[in-house]
C-alpha cells in the first residue's frame, strides 16, 4: 500500500477521500492555487485525529489543536498545507459549493473505513448506518451503488427530514471482514469488532 500516486500515497489518498466523504473539509483561500484538507473531530476523538495526522504527517505544516466552539464544544483539529492532488480532488467532490459522491468513484476498504470511523454509527443491535445526510438524493443513489460493487448492499433510510445510508443486515458480515482491519482501536465501539 506504500506506492506512490503523485505526492501522496495510496494509502494516503484512501484516508483522504474517506475523510472528505466523511467529516472533513477541502477548500482554497482566496488568491491561492491549492486546496487543503482541515481535519476535525470533538477532542473525545482526539485518538482518532492523531492516527490521521500520523498518517498525513508529511502534508502538515503544524500539530492537531484543540479548540473552542461556540457553546461547550472542543474540537480537536489539524490542516494540510495546500497540495495539488488536493485540489483535484477539490473539483471531484465539490460541485457548485456542495460535498458530492463522484459517479465513478471506486470504495477501497480504507476509504470505506475512514468514511465509517467519520460517519458510521450502530444503533439497537444490528442497525448499521452511514451518516450521509449532507448528500442530495443523487449522491446517495451512487453510494449505494458504489456500495454494491464491493458486494454490500443498502438502502436509504429517512432520519427525520433527510436520508442516510442503512446497510442491510445481511451484509454487515462483509462490512466488518472489510474494515476492521483499519478500524483503531478508540473507534472499535462504532461497530464492535
Amino acid at each position: 500500500m506504500d506506492n506512490t500516486v503523485g505526492s501522496l500515497t495510496q494509502e494516503q489518498k484512501s484516508i483522504i477521500i474517506g475523510s472528505i466523504l466523511g467529516d472533513g473539509y477541502l477548500r482554497i483561500i482566496k488568491g491561492r492555487k491549492n486546496a487543503f484538507l482541515e481535519i476535525n473531530h470533538s477532542i473525545k476523538q482526539w485518538q482518532y485525529v492523531e492516527w490521521k495526522y500520523q498518517k498525513l504527517k508529511n502534508l502538515v505544516g503544524g500539530l492537531p489543536k484543540s479548540r473552542r466552539g461556540k457553546g461547550e464544544r472542543i474540537a480537536y483539529r489539524f490542516y494540510t498545507k495546500q497540495h495539488p492532488e488536493l485540489t483535484k480532488l477539490l473539483h471531484q467532490f465539490y460541485q457548485n459549493g456542495k460535498k458530492i459522491f463522484p459517479e465513478k468513484l471506486m470504495l477501497d476498504p480504507i476509504i470505506l473505513a475512514v468514511w465509517y470511523m467519520d460517519d458510521g454509527s450502530k444503533c439497537r443491535i444490528s442497525d448499521v448506518y452511514l451518516n450521509t445526510q449532507q448528500f442530495d438524493n443523487e449522491s446517495q443513489e451512487r453510494i449505494i451503488n458504489a456500495l454494491s460493487k464491493s458486494k454490500l448492499l443498502a438502502r436509504l433510510n429517512k432520519d427525520k427530514s433527510y436520508f442516510r445510508i442503512r446497510f442491510l443486515k445481511s451484509s454487515l458480515p462483509k462490512l466488518k471482514n472489510l474494515i476492521k482491519r483499519y478500524i483503531i482501536p478508540s473507534m472499535r465501539y462504532k461497530i464492535e469488532l
